[in-house]
C-alpha cells in the first residue's frame, strides 16, 4: 500500500522539464538505435529496399499517442522525439523533400498546425520536426506536425476512387506535365466540369494551399518551383543568311504584328536568367512599340509605307533599309459589332499563379473595354469541352464576369475538342460585316486528342475558312509551348501575345484593342527586290518563322499575317552596297558573261536602291491588291542621328533582339552602345514601354557578364 501511495503520489507530480540538450541527445540516441536496427533487419519479402513497409500517420496517430494521453507528462520526450526522428527519416526515403517549418512555434494549435500553407511547388512535403520554443508543449507539437503531415502525405498517395470522380488521368498528369510542378500531382485529383458552364469540383484534398494572388519570393525555409526548361517548345528557325543580290534578288516574306516573344524575353531577363536564344523573334521585339509611323488618310488604301536608308550601327561599312508600314486606324465610334468566344484552358496545368489566376483577370480587364452591345461566349477545355457562358451581350457585364470568376483548374488538356466547339459557337453567333474572333488562352500543352502541332494546324486551316479569326494569348511558364502557340495564329488568321503580367494585359487587350480585335487586312505579304547595280547583299533581321517562296507573293490561295486596325509592322534589311569591303559573296566566275542585255537593269531604274511591293486583302474578300512603293537616294539620310526618332530606338531594339538570339552580325556591338542608342532616341514615352526596354538591357548586360 505504501508504494502505490508513493507511486499516486508520484503521478500528480509535474515532471521536470527536459533541457533542449538532453532532448537533442535523445533524438540522436534514437535515430542511431533506429539506423542499427534496419541495418540488421532481414528485408521483407518482395521488398529489395531492406525496410519495413508502414504507415507512419497511422502509428503516430495510434491510442498509444493520444493527445491527452501525452500532453504534459515525461512519456511524451521518450516516446515523441523517437517518432518525430523516425518520421523524418521514413518520409525522406520516400522521395519526399524535408522543408523546415518555422512556422509551428508559439502558441500553436493542432488544428492551426493543419492549416499551415504548403510550398508552392504543388510537390507533397515533409515536414522536419522541429523543437520550437514558446509555451506548447512537446506533445502539442509534435501532434501538430503529424497532422500537418497527415493533411500532406494523404491525398499525394491516395488514388482517388473512381466512383467519385468523373475524370482521372493519371498516365496523362503524370507524363505529360512537368516533374515538380502543381499540375504533375493536381491535376489526378481534380474533376473534369460536370456539365457545361459547371465549375469544376475538387473531388481531393489538394497539396497545396490556396494560391497568391500574384507571384512572390518563397518564405525562407520553403522550396520554390523547379521550372523544366525541356517542356518549353520554341519553333527551330536559324538566323536568315546573307544573300548575294546576283543570284537571289527577291526576298519574300509574310506580315508578323506578334508581340509575344518580347513579353517572353523580358519574364526571363527580370526571373534573372538568359533567354532561350530560340525564344527570340527579332521582329516580334521590334513591333511589340508603337511608333509614330505616317499612316493612310482614309481606309481606302489602308496602309501606308515609310522607307529609311542609314548607315548601320554595328558595321560602317553596310547600311540599313528600315521599312515601316502604318495601318489605317479605325476611329472607336465606328468599330463594328464585336462576336467573341473566349477559350480558356482549364487543364490541370494552369493551376499556378502566373496561369489561370492572371487570365481571369486579363479577361476581366477586356469585358470592361468591350461596348454594350457586342457579344461574349465562354468554352472551357479540360479533357471535355464544355460551354460555360453561351452568347451574352456586354450589358449584362455581371453575368460575364461572374462566369470567369467561376473558373477553376482541373484535368488533362483536350484542346482540339475546345477548339472545335469554340468555332462552332462563333459561327452560331456570327455577326456579318463584324468582328468574329476566337480567343484561345492557354500555356500551350495540348496531350490530349489530336495535339501535334500538324493536326491542329489543320484543324484551324478548316476552320478560318468561316470568316472567324483567332487569337492566341499565352500564359505562364515551365511547359510553355510556344511553338504550337505560333502555329494556330499564324493559321488561324491570327496573332499571338504572351501575357506576363497584368500590365501587359491591360496593353494587349485593351490599349491595343483595337489592333488587336478590328482585322484591316489579311494575308498581307512583303516583297523587297534589291537593284544588283546598286546593292551588292542583303539580309533581313527577324521573319524567320514567316518566309515564304517567291511564287507564294503572287498566289492568292497562300495564307500570310493579318494586321488590325492602328497595327504598325516593321522590316530592317542590313544592305551592303556595291564596292563595300563587307561584301561575303565573290563574283560568280560565269556570271556576267552569261547576262543577257534583256536582263540588265533598266536605265529608269538604275537610281533605285530598291522596290518595296505589298499584297494584302481586305476582309471577307478573296482577291488581294497591291501596294509598291521604291526606294532611291532620296530615302537615306547620312548619320544613324539624322534618321528619325522612332528609325533608331527600332534599330536599338533589332540590335538587342540579334544579341540575344547570337546573331554573328552583332558580336562586337555592346549591350552598352543599344543602351545608348535607344536612350538617346527614346522620345515621349508615354507608357514608359521604352524605359522598360533599356532596363531590359542593363539586365542582359550584367547577366551576360557572370
Amino acid at each position: 500500500m505504501t508504494v502505490d501511495k508513493e507511486l499516486e503520489k508520484l503521478s500528480r507530480l509535474t515532471p521536470p522539464t527536459a533541457t533542449p540538450e538532453a532532448r537533442a541527445r535523445a533524438l540522436a540516441a534514437a535515430m542511431q538505435a533506429f539506423d542499427t536496427a534496419e541495418n540488421n533487419a532481414t528485408a521483407a519479402q518482395g521488398n529489395a529496399k531492406g525496410w519495413r513497409q508502414s504507415s507512419i500517420i497511422n502509428w503516430i496517430w495510434s491510442p498509444a499517442m493520444n493527445k491527452k494521453f501525452l500532453a504534459g507528462s515525461a512519456l511524451a520526450t521518450l516516446l515523441v522525439i523517437p517518432a518525430a526522428g523516425y518520421l523524418a527519416i521514413e518520409l525522406t526515403r520516400n522521395g519526399l523533400p524535408i522543408i523546415d517549418q518555422t512556422e509551428i512555434a508559439g502558441n500553436l494549435s493542432k488544428s492551426e498546425a493543419s492549416k499551415q500553407p504548403a510550398a508552392t511547388t504543388g510537390q507533397p512535403v515533409a515536414v522536419a520536426p522541429q523543437i520550437p520554443a514558446g509555451n506548447v508543449s512537446l506533445a502539442e507539437q509534435s501532434v501538430a506536425v503529424a497532422q500537418a503531415l497527415q493533411d500532406k502525405e494523404a491525398p499525394a498517395l491516395a488514388k482517388p476512387d473512381a466512383s467519385q470522380t468523373s475524370e482521372y488521368d493519371a498516365n496523362a498528369a503524370l507524363t505529360n506535365k512537368p516533374e515538380g510542378s502543381a499540375a504533375a500531382l493536381g491535376a489526378t485529383k481534380r474533376a473534369a466540369p460536370a456539365a457545361p458552364g459547371i465549375v469544376p469540383q475538387r473531388q481531393f484534398a489538394e497539396p497545396m494551399a490556396a494560391i497568391a494572388p500574384s507571384p512572390v519570393p518563397p518564405a525562407e525555409g520553403r522550396m520554390q518551383m523547379q521550372l523544366d526548361p525541356n517542356r518549353e517548345r520554341f519553333a527551330n528557325a536559324a538566323a536568315n543568311p546573307i544573300k548575294s543580290v546576283a543570284t537571289d534578288p527577291v526576298s519574300t516574306f509574310s506580315a508578323d504584328v506578334d508581340s509575344a516573344s518580347y513579353a517572353f524575353v523580358r519574364r526571363s531577363l527580370t526571373g534573372g536568367a538568359m533567354p532561350d536564344p530560340l525564344s527570340v523573334r527579332v521582329e516580334e521585339m521590334i513591333n511589340y512599340f508603337p511608333y509614330d509611323w505616317p499612316g493612310p488618310e482614309n481606309a481606302d488604301q489602308p496602309f501606308k509605307a515609310t522607307v529609311t536608308v542609314m548607315p548601320t550601327p554595328w558595321n560602317r561599312d553596310t547600311e540599313l533599309m528600315h521599312v515601316a508600314i502604318k495601318g489605317y486606324d479605325i476611329a472607336p465610334a465606328t468599330t463594328p459589332r464585336a462576336n467573341l468566344v473566349f477559350l480558356i484552358d482549364v487543364s490541370g496545368s494552369m493551376d499556378e499563379p502566373d496561369k489561370l489566376p492572371l487570365l481571369k483577370s486579363a479577361f476581366r480587364l477586356m469585358v470592361n473595354r468591350l461596348k454594350a452591345d457586342d457579344t461574349v461566349s465562354i468554352v472551357t477545355y479540360a479533357g471535355n469541352a464544355g460551354t460555360v457562358l453561351a452568347p451574352t451581350r456586354v450589358a449584362e457585364k455581371s453575368k460575364i464576369l461572374s462566369a470567369i470568376d467561376r473558373l477553376e483548374p482541373g484535368g488533362s488538356t483536350g484542346g482540339a475538342e475546345g477548339i472545335e466547339a469554340a468555332y462552332d459557337l462563333a459561327k452560331q453567333g456570327f455577326v456579318k460585316d463584324g468582328v468574329n474572333r476566337v480567343m484561345l488562352a492557354t500555356d500551350g500543352d495540348f496531350n490530349v486528342g489530336p495535339s501535334s502541332d500538324g493536326d491542329l494546324k489543320r484543324i484551324i486551316e478548316e476552320k478560318r475558312k468561316d470568316g472567324i479569326f483567332l487569337t492566341v494569348l499565352g500564359f505562364g511558364r515551365g511547359n510553355l509551348n510556344d511553338s504550337l502557340m505560333q502555329t494556330l495564329a499564324q493559321n488561324g488568321n491570327g496573332s499571338a501575345a504572351y501575357i506576363d503580367t497584368l500590365a501587359e494585359a491591360q496593353k494587349t487587350l485593351v490599349e491595343e484593342a483595337g489592333s488587336t480585335l478590328f482585322p484591316i487586312a489579311s494575308d498581307v505579304k512583303f516583297q523587297v527586290e534589291f537593284n544588283p547595280e546598286r546593292i551588292a547583299e542583303y539580309r533581313l533581321i527577324g521573319y524567320e518563322t514567316r518566309a515564304l517562296n517567291r511564287e507564294d507573293f503572287n498566289n492568292d490561295r497562300v495564307d500570310a499575317g493579318d494586321i488590325g486596325s492602328g497595327h504598325s509592322v516593321t522590316a530592317i534589311y542590313e544592305i551592303t552596297p556595291k564596292g563595300s569591303p563587307a561584301v561575303m559573296n565573290d563574283d560568280l566566275r560565269y556570271g556576267a558573261a552569261d547576262k543577257a542585255p534583256a536582263e540588265a537593269s533598266d536605265s529608269a531604274h538604275q537610281g533605285e536602291l530598291a522596290f518595296v511591293k505589298m499584297r494584302y486583302k481586305r476582309p471577307g474578300e478573296d482577291k488581294s491588291a497591291l501596294i509598291t512603293t521604291p526606294v532611291n537616294d532620296g530615302n537615306a539620310v547620312a548619320t544613324v542621328d539624322a534618321a528619325p526618332q522612332d528609325v533608331r530606338f527600332s534599330v536599338a531594339v533589332a540590335a538587342f533582339g540579334q544579341k540575344l538570339s547570337h546573331v554573328a552580325a552583332v558580336d562586337t556591338y555592346s549591350y552598352q552602345a543599344i543602351a545608348d542608342l535607344a536612350a538617346a532616341s527614346r522620345g515621349a514615352d508615354a507608357f514608359g514601354y521604352r524605359s522598360d526596354f533599356l532596363g531590359l538591357v542593363r539586365l542582359a548586360d550584367g547577366l551576360s557578364q557572370r
